[in-house]
């Protein structure tokens, strides 16, 4: 499938597209749905592609992606239509997000963290339990943030790892927000937190916290704390060993005053969406879907000796690779199935079946587009290898992406294990 890029995605150039990586028609996709997936694939192979190696070896921020966003209008993809944005639901979004993960990993994971802040206080919040007044002050409050973002560029990030067990959902956030006159004082502290020092807007996840009171994670806030605030600071260095390009440095919150109307969820809806709209916490594996599909991409290519600035030498006649294709497109297509299903059944109180589902599939994403990077190194040789073409780059990208919570590969197993053999308040007693 070929497609000549508009040449509002910034090229003048005719270039031949890849095959998205959901068929539209395969996968039952609107055209509406197909058309915001295409401008993300378009963007994302034409553009954020050259740019991916740069950003990777020097360990810096996608500066120049995010202006392309704000342009074309991916910055507000959640952003409902009526507040200027494309309105896409969750499934919408995660196949878009994937296409471009499948181009530049570091852009894809980054701003998954600045479409979260719309897309949890946009239709999922929507889906959610308020009362008329409360959800008319979310509507004026986020409508804020919401112009900000499509207007001005504003990017929006979301801090959430603190180093301890708040970030899997098994404490409350150690970072508080003491209520005061018009708003908050927030301290506290956030690791591994993307896009630290590049965003306008930090969504910050913190317990608010009486003096005397006890932290509860049910008093959770989801504040938006301008970047410049006094009190917020950036520190320690970044030199990991893959997504190079997220800059998650370590933020630091001391007295900082957060207005009211800094608010991205009213109280108690945080706590409300983690119980109950469980797959707002699958929205890291679209990157890893897309860098799983790079691997098969970048395979198929070197093989038939198509990969660009590279002598057209064909390596396909080899049974022993033609075997090795063939496992990494049974692997692919597995991964696909399953995740597809998982961001399609996202809602508020999915079934048990599909809370289960969606663990299988974070699973399968976050640990088979490494083992498809590790077959695709073995299978395409050492030249593959090199740092002057995207293998090894994928390959590290995508060797931590099991890691990252709150849904790492051992929580899922541990969830799926526990949650298949006792019904809820089930217990041995």
């Amino acid at each position: 499938m070929t497609m000549q890029v508009s040449k509002t995605i910034g090229t003048s150039d005719k270039v031949a597209l890849d095959a998205p990586i959901f068929d539209p028609v395969a996968f039952r996709l609107s055209d509406e749905q197909a058309g915001i997936v295409a401008r993300a694939r378009e963007i994302g192979q034409s553009v954020f592609a050259g740019r991916a190696a740069t950003y990777d070896r020097e360990a810096v921020f996608p500066t120049e992606n995010y202006r392309d966003l704000h342009r074309v209008g991916l910055l507000g993809i959640a952003v409902p239509k009526k507040h200027g944005g494309l309105g896409a639901n969750y499934q919408t979004y995660a196949l878009a997000a994937a296409e471009i993960g499948r181009y530049c990993g570091a852009t894809a994971l980054t701003w998954n963290m600045h479409v979260c802040s719309t897309l949890w206080s946009g239709p999922l919040a929507d889906d959610l339990d308020m009362d008329a007044e409360t959800r008319a002050e979310h509507e004026k409050r986020r409508a804020v943030h919401y112009k900000r973002i499509v207007e001005d560029g504003a990017i929006y990030s979301q801090p959430f790892s603190e180093g301890g067990a708040a970030a899997a959902g098994g404490v409350a956030f150690g970072t508080q927000a003491k209520p005061v006159e018009g708003g908050w004082i927030v301290n506290g502290k956030k690791i591994f937190a993307s896009l630290s020092g590049h965003a306008d807007y930090y969504g910050v996840l913190c317990t608010e916290i009486e003096e005397g009171e006890k932290a509860s994670r049910r008093n959770t806030l989801y504040l938006a704390i301008p970047a410049k605030s006094q009190g917020v600071s950036v520190v320690g260095d970044w030199d990991p060993l893959g997504m190079r390009g997220t800059v998650s440095r370590t933020l630091l919150f001391k007295d900082v005053f957060v207005p009211e109307d800094s608010a991205l969820m009213p109280r108690g809806v945080y706590f409300q969406a983690a119980m109950r709209w469980p797959h707002m916490f699958l929205t890291l594996s679209p990157t890893y879907m897309g860098l799983a599909q790079a691997s098969y991409d970048f395979t198929v290519r070197y093989l038939r000796g198509e990969v660009p600035g590279m002598p057209p030498v064909k390596r396909r006649m080899y049974p022993t690779k033609q075997i090795a294709v063939a496992q990494m497109q049974i692997k692919l297509e597995q991964i696909k199935a399953i995740w597809f299903q998982a961001v399609t059944d996202a809602r508020a109180n999915p079934s048990k079946e599909q809370v289960l589902r969606a663990y299988a599939a974070q699973y399968s994403v976050m640990e088979g587009a490494n083992e498809l990077a590790t077959l695709a190194i073995r299978t395409c040789g050492g030249q593959a290898m090199l740092r002057s073409l995207p293998l090894e780059r994928i390959y590290r990208d995508s060797r931590c992406g099991s890691l990252m919570l709150p849904w790492t590969a051992e929580l899922c197993l541990d969830r799926i294990g526990r949650e298949a053999l006792y019904e809820a308040s089930e217990t041995d007693d």
